[in-house]
């Protein structure tokens, strides 16, 4: 009876011992089949695979902090800031030229803060939020503040225009890349101070210019006063440019100060712009078609709207054909606008010709100042068009690349139209083939 007890308790050991072996080998295996794997090791023991599988894995995490280690060098001597936060927005690491922008002085790689308690940034902390939410890049550009520890080092804490770049990464976490704009920003202030200085400079020269040719003009007969009413065609050229330089510096500058927002009718203006320039478009037998409500007021600068409609319409009269029509379209926008534009609710504005329209490479640059286009690229003006010599030097006609103007025109038309908050993008017309000149202003400009 004894020894059939011990017989028993003995197969009940081995067998709970071979049930535990084979248990720990499946184990075994579902850790294998994690580890990296070559054919020469199929043959080998399953510990002895086991055994070096876990050595490449060591080898392979040695591999993956060296190049972590190496990219982390690499930022620290970039030229641009770099910082990472992780899915609580705690700063999880950041490089020296991002610490030396955003004046983070309080942080050590090994203690996790909010980035909040060490840069108070609020559109850094929504740029975050955004790209985190959307899981998409996204960029902003805006003026830094220091914080200041006391009363006395205000004077010494300069602000800075920043510009991040935001990307999503696994696990919520978002790196962001900084630029410093500073460096951009006053240069941009010193050339518009100097063009500014240089254009007050020159205005009086030129006054006195014009006031001799203009003096000479009456005095000499043919052929000697055609020669001086050339050069009082160029002195007024000359002139209009000052003019466009000194606005345009002014519009960039503070565009909000050189508005005086008053209820504007915009059909009314529309036809008293053209009314003025058309004597231009009788010569050429020209008319202008409206489309849109009667009446429609806008809360905008006339005389800066003004300017903007002659200097579009003049380009169009300039390039349109002989018996054509330029079309005005206007349409409120009621907010179901699926477009891209930030512009949603308010009033557009379509000027349309007929005339050969934009170059495809010229169209991203109509708006740069002194661009000029390839005239190789586009139709001539046709020698019909009296209305070269009639023109004002100071519109240009950017929507074309054969131009004669300061090139400054839209360039002012852009920087008018943002000002009051709108938007101005060119086109060319998909039935006229022409050029299209299309005008958005926000619905706080308008009044239906």
């Amino acid at each position: 009876m004894t020894i059939a007890a011990f017989c028993l308790g003995l197969a009940i050991a081995i067998a709970f011992s071979l049930w535990r072996q084979h248990r720990l080998y499946r184990q075994l295996r579902q850790v294998l089949g994690l580890l990296p794997r070559d054919a020469a090791e199929i043959s080998l023991p399953l510990v002895s695979q086991l055994r070096r599988g876990i050595a490449q894995l060591n080898q392979y995490q040695q591999e993956l902090e060296a190049e972590l280690e190496f990219k982390e060098k690499l930022l620290e001597v970039a030229p641009i800031g770099y910082l990472q936060v992780d899915e609580e927005n705690q700063l999880v690491w950041c490089n020296e030229p991002a610490r030396q922008m955003l004046q983070i002085h309080r942080w050590e790689p090994a203690k996790t803060r909010l980035l909040l308690e060490l840069v108070r940034s609020y559109e850094l902390d929504q740029l975050i939020e955004q790209t985190r939410h959307q899981q998409q890049p996204s960029q902003q550009e805006w003026v830094f503040h220091p914080a200041c520890a006391d009363a006395a080092s205000m004077g010494e804490v300069r602000s800075l225009t920043l510009r991040a770049y935001c990307y999503p990464l696994l696990e919520g976490q978002v790196s962001v890349f900084l630029e410093n704009r500073q460096p951009l920003v006053q240069l941009h202030q010193s050339r518009d101070a100097f063009v500014s200085d240089l254009a007050h400079e020159l205005r009086t020269p030129l006054t006195s210019i014009r006031l001799v040719a203009e003096t000479l003009v009456d005095r000499l007969q043919p052929p000697m006063s055609r020669w001086v009413e050339q050069m009082l065609q160029e002195t007024n050229r000359l002139s209009n440019l000052v003019q466009d330089w000194l606005e345009l510096s002014q519009l960039e500058t503070d565009p909000h100060k050189h508005l005086t927002p008053k209820p504007v009718e915009l059909h009314s203006l529309i036809q008293r712009v053209w009314q003025t320039l058309e004597p231009l478009a009788r010569q050429k037998e020209l008319s202008l078609t409206y489309c849109g409500a009667d009446s429609l007021w806008l809360k905008a600068d006339e005389s800066r709207l003004t300017q903007v409609f002659v200097n579009l319409f003049h380009n169009s009269i300039k390039y349109s054909p002989l018996k054509s029509s330029i079309r005005v379209e206007v349409t409120l926008l009621s907010g179901e606008d699926t477009s891209l534009s930030p512009v949603r609710e308010g009033v557009e504005i379509n000027i349309i010709d007929s005339g050969p329209g934009f170059a495809s490479g010229d169209l991203p640059h109509v708006f740069e100042r002194l661009y000029r286009g390839d005239p190789s690229r586009a139709q001539p003006p046709k020698s019909s068009d009296v209305g070269e010599d009639l023109r004002s030097p100071s519109v240009s006609e950017g929507d074309s690349p054969i131009s004669s103007g300061s090139g400054l025109g839209l360039a002012i038309v852009k920087q008018i139209i943002h000002a009051h908050g709108g938007l101005v993008k060119a086109s060319n017309h998909p039935e006229t083939g022409g050029a299209c000149l299309e005008i958005k202003l926000p619905s706080e400009y308008v009044n239906p």
